[in-house]
């Protein structure tokens, strides 16, 4: 596998990956005995969630620069949104619940509003790159498509939280996998068959 498609392959499986492990500690509920860790939590995934939109922009570029333009939007549109509602339910929550302070409803409500606007980003991002390598290789890709924008919109259902949200950080990279696969197949037959 050449050089760029090793980066591309770590852009688009290792961020969801990182994810996926970190959520297996995500606690269910925000409670005085889990706030530390709550908090931490999500300071450890702060620098990890914007990591989601590089890959499929890497990807979409890579194949079409109009996709790769869209896909940019839409990632950074979604690191910036989705960013504020980890900040907010997740580190400002914690370190409310932390010091047993009031106000979580009002950061819980900001941060959802705000996470949905930067999830509803992050899938059309999906499935923006999603749709460029169904472009070039047909319809062996719809498999990992569908799963990678299954994940994506399980992703704005279920955060991060065991177990559904870990799985969606897992379908997301399997997605991812079965689309690169799919694309380096049909790269390869193509070099083949040139005269």
């Amino acid at each position: 596998m050449p050089r760029p498609d090793r980066l591309l392959l770590a852009a688009l499986l290792v961020p969801p990956v990182l994810i996926a492990l970190v959520g297996t500690t995500h606690p269910d509920r925000l409670t005085m005995d889990a706030a530390v860790h709550w908090r931490n939590m999500h300071i450890v995934l702060l620098p990890l969630f914007p990591l989601l939109a590089v890959g499929p922009w890497l990807l979409a570029r890579s194949i079409d620069p109009l996709y790769g333009r869209i896909t940019l939007v839409l990632g950074y549109v979604y690191a910036c949104f989705y960013s504020a509602l980890d900040i907010l339910a997740g580190i400002a929550a914690g370190g409310l619940k932390v010091d047993r302070e009031s106000g979580l409803g009002t950061v819980f409500g900001l941060a959802s509003d705000l996470g949905e606007v930067g999830s509803i980003a992050y899938i059309g991002a999906t499935a923006a790159a999603a749709g460029c390598v169904i472009r070039v290789v047909g319809l062996r890709a719809l498999p990992g498509a569908l799963v990678a924008i299954g994940g994506a919109y399980a992703f704005m259902q279920e955060h991060v939280y065991w177990p559904a949200g870990v799985l969606s950080m897992i379908a997301i990279a399997l997605g991812w996998a079965w689309m690169l696969v799919t694309l380096h197949v049909g790269q390869r037959s193509a070099s083949r068959s040139l005269p």
